[in-house]
């Protein structure tokens, strides 16, 4: 990964940053993006306590404002002539229903649009990577939660469980669809569950909330063992030119059967650019 520029969005902590460290340490420019100033200063500390390679920077955005994804890319492509490798890892859960600024239900907004509207901006730099890696970050709770075209937003009947799984289900779909249609270019794109980590994730809800998310999370597996499959996918030489695939333990596994259904990934990239204005 010498010389190689790698962006890692929600890379302050759990498996982003668990991913910048590993991906640093073999001598790539990892850019962390992160919420705001605060956190990123802590997250470049802690890197470079923790040996990380002394190429690494921050970007900040709130991912799901629209304008700030635009902004962190035009951020990126003013800073680097290219990028290598693309992970879109950040992700939250709203115990409450809530609208982002752009009027998108903000688990939607967060975890899937942010990610298509982020890898379309920065197109023109990864393609002028010689070899260029888009890794979503997805996750098991996909299965069984096929998105509802006629609620997609979850208008109607919301539970957050159903809206995070959701959002994952149309990572993978976006994932196949945009490998589909980077064929034959030197760009590829997969998707991966990190299992069941042990992360901050659903602690944006609330002092109320926060000690059952902590206790629910300190159930699961470190971030550095959720980051193999991530790390692996973005920097493995056995990964090179693979496309269109869904892994676990680093090995390719079946997503759910209604993820290979193209009508429905077309749908969804439609809806998708539709919201997203691209």
């Amino acid at each position: 990964m010498n010389g190689k520029i790698a962006l890692i969005t929600g890379a302050t902590s759990g498996i982003g940053l668990a991913a910048a460290l590993e991906l640093s340490k073999t001598g790539a420019r990892v850019i962390v993006h992160g919420r705001n100033r605060e956190r990123c200063a802590y997250a470049l500390d802690w890197l470079r306590a923790q040996g990380g390679g002394v190429d690494i920077e921050a970007v900040t955005a709130d991912l799901s404002v629209q304008s700030e994804v635009r902004g962190l890319a035009q951020d990126v492509i003013a800073r680097h002539s290219r990028l290598d490798v693309l992970i879109n890892n950040a992700g939250a859960v709203y115990l409450i229903r809530r609208l982002s600024p752009d009027g998108i239900e903000m688990t939607f907004a967060t975890n899937h649009l942010a990610s298509f509207l982020l890898t379309h901006m920065l197109l023109p730099a990864l393609k002028a990577s010689p070899s260029a890696r888009i890794v979503n970050v997805a996750s098991h709770a996909h299965y069984g939660h096929p998105v509802d075209l006629s609620n997609l937003e979850l208008k109607r009947g919301y539970f957050p469980l159903t809206a995070y799984n959701r959002s994952k289900f149309a990572n993978v779909l976006f994932t196949y669809a945009l490998a589909r249609r980077l064929a034959g270019s030197q760009i590829s794109a997969n998707a991966m569950h990190p299992g069941f980590v042990a992360t901050g994730m659903g602690g944006n809800n609330g002092l109320l909330v926060r000690p059952f998310a902590r206790l629910i999370m300190s159930l699961g597996i470190t971030p550095e063992e959720g980051a193999r499959t991530v790390i692996y996918l973005a920097s493995s030489p056995e990964a090179e030119g693979i496309s269109g695939g869904y892994y676990y333990l680093m090995k390719p596994v079946r997503s759910d059967s209604r993820t290979y259904d193209v009508d429905l990934q077309e749908k969804i990239w439609g809806l998708s650019a539709g919201k997203s204005g691209v």
